[in-house]
This record gives C-alpha cells, structure tokens and sequence, in this order.
C-alpha cells in the first residue's frame, strides 16, 4: 500500500509540474497584459508563478521519500529531519533559478534547510 503511495505522489508531482506548465503557466505567460508588472517588469512575476508552481512538487516528492521510508519499517527522527532538511534546501534552488535570486524566500529555505539539518546531527 505504501509503495502505491509513493508512486502516487511521485506521479501526481510529476503530472503537477508537467501539466501546469504546459497548459496553465505557458498560456498564462502568453498573456503578459495580465500580470502584474513588478520590479520592472513581468521576468519577476512569471519567475515568482512558476517556482511556487513547481515548489509543490518538490514537497509532494519528499513526502513521497517520507511514505517511502515508512514503507521500510519505522522512521526516526533523524530521517525525517533528513528529508524536511534537504527538501528545504532542494527547494531554495527555484526561487535562485527562476528568479535569479529575486525572490527573497531562497535565504530562508536554505537557513531552514541548515538548521534541521543541524539539529539532526545534534546530541
């Protein structure tokens, strides 16, 4: 069951960021009269939709390791930390990407990502 769970959420993430992208993002992009114009112009603004965008599946795919780990038998503390750590660290690389550093969200995701990843190595 676990492993269907899995699969699920790897699948969903990957028909979230596909589909999305194609058919929703991509048109709205088209339209550029529609978004709003900020810190000069729209480059931001299409950044900013697709990293939050695709940030969800970044979150489905480390709940899919978390599922995937439960499958294996019980999870502990240090492997959750684990994966909350590098997701939060996976998904300050879009904001860096996508905005090219923009979006002030990526120093708080990687500050995140370092104090978890701390706090599981700490006695």
């Amino acid at each position: 069951m676990l492993l269907v769970a899995t699969a699920l959420l790897l699948l969903t993430g990957l028909a979230h960021s596909y589909l999305g992208e194609r058919y929703l993002l991509m048109r709205l992009f088209k339209r550029q009269e529609l978004l709003p114009k900020l810190l000069g112009g729209t480059a931001f603004t299409v950044g900013t939709l697709r990293f939050a965008w695709h940030l969800t599946t970044v979150a489905w795919w480390g709940l899919a390791w978390l599922v995937f780990a439960a499958n294996q038998g019980e999870i502990g503390r240090d492997q959750v930390l684990t994966v909350v750590g590098i997701t939060a660290l996976l998904s300050a690389a879009f904001p860096l990407y996508f905005t090219r550093g923009r979006h002030l969200s990526w120093p708080v995701f990687i500050l995140v990502g370092v104090l978890v990843l701390m706090a599981r190595d700490a006695p």
